[in-house]
């Protein structure tokens, strides 16, 4: 596949036509992004969502999808147990690919999604938008200036109450249902962007009926002391909010912390340093990981610095260590 230069458009394939994938189609069609074509296993839901979006090309199956030369990157937006078989498919089609998160089921899916795609010298990334967001981009500033001195804690819930249905993908094993994929990546993966691979582990669960993990509690600690400690629940509202603390202040994120949202600064002394308020953006904010993905396809690059694959792999390196200790395995495993 020819690369794009700085003034040619990218052109996005959505694979698969779930609930994920109309959210980020959504914002990419509101902040100006070209989407090409959509692959659904079903025609009907391909037309219908390539109709839905003005979508040109409608695919009627993830083959055809990746096969279409109009297609630059491929966001790959299948329920968890299929990511690495997708992304393999759009990799080994020359295409690009966003892998909505988590990135893999386990560990070494995702060694191997990012083996393939560093083979083939393709661009390969997580879609955890999160990162991506204003108030994120500006808290990493804070930190890279040392405003709070040297961090040592994050605390950090994600808890929504979630469809209690048994046959709901959320709560079904063979799927990849339940808290700690659907939710707890994201305080997981927010705890590797400040600290990095942790040393030890230590969580604990409860259960659904299903098998799938309703309730689960971390505690991450890091080279050199810092510690995150994570709650993660499918079945009921939490506050939804963030502390990063250090030696000189701390960052209060309110909720919900993973979206686009408000932040306070406070010394040590408790007095405020600054206050950031996200402007107002067009959608949900999704679009801030597409334009990663653009501007570094157009910069002949393969790799994110503020959402590596690499990194991505030892984020489900934590996941697995977590499930071993809770007892969770997924059909097939």
């Amino acid at each position: 596949m020819t690369e794009p230069n700085s003034s040619t458009q990218i052109r996005w394939g959505i694979l698969a036509t779930g609930g994920i994938a109309h959210a980020f189609t959504d914002d990419l069609v509101k902040n100006g992004h070209t989407v090409q074509a959509v692959g659904s296993r079903t025609p009907g839901a391909a037309a219908a969502f390539a109709d839905e979006f003005g979508i040109p090309t409608a695919h009627a199956s993830y083959e055809a999808l990746v096969a279409d030369p109009q297609v630059d990157v491929v966001y790959v937006a299948t329920p968890h147990p299929f990511h690495e078989a997708n992304a393999r498919l759009a990799l080994n089609a020359g295409k690009h690919v966003l892998i909505e998160k988590p990135f893999a089921l386990n560990a070494q899916q995702a060694r191997a999604i990012v083996d393939l795609a560093t083979g083939r010298n393709l661009l390969v990334m997580e879609a955890m938008w999160t990162r991506f967001l204003p108030h994120m981009v500006r808290i990493r500033e804070i930190l890279a200036a040392g405003t709070i001195g040297e961090v040592h804690t994050l605390i950090a819930d994600h808890c929504q109450s979630l469809p209690a249905d048994p046959g709901h993908r959320l709560n079904a094993l063979e799927l990849g249902g339940g808290a700690l994929l659907d939710l707890g990546i994201y305080p997981l993966s927010f705890a590797s962007s400040l600290f990095g691979v942790p040393e030890s582990i230590l969580a604990t669960a409860t259960f659904k009926p299903t098998g799938a993990d309703a309730h689960v509690a971390t505690l991450f600690r890091y080279p050199g002391g810092a510690i995150a400690s994570t709650v993660s629940v499918s079945d009921s509202v939490g506050p939804n909010t963030a502390v990063i603390i250090g030696s000189l202040g701390r960052i209060e994120i309110d909720a919900v912390w993973y979206s686009p949202t408000t932040f306070r600064v406070y010394s040590a002394t408790g007095d405020l340093l600054e206050t950031f308020v996200t402007g107002e953006l067009t959608g949900r904010g999704m679009y801030c990981e597409a334009q990663e993905i653009e501007r570094l396809i157009r910069a002949g690059s393969v790799s994110s610095v503020v959402m590596p694959p690499e990194e991505s792999v030892t984020i489900m390196q934590g996941l697995d260590a977590v499930r071993a200790q809770i007892g969770l395995r997924y059909p097939g495993e």
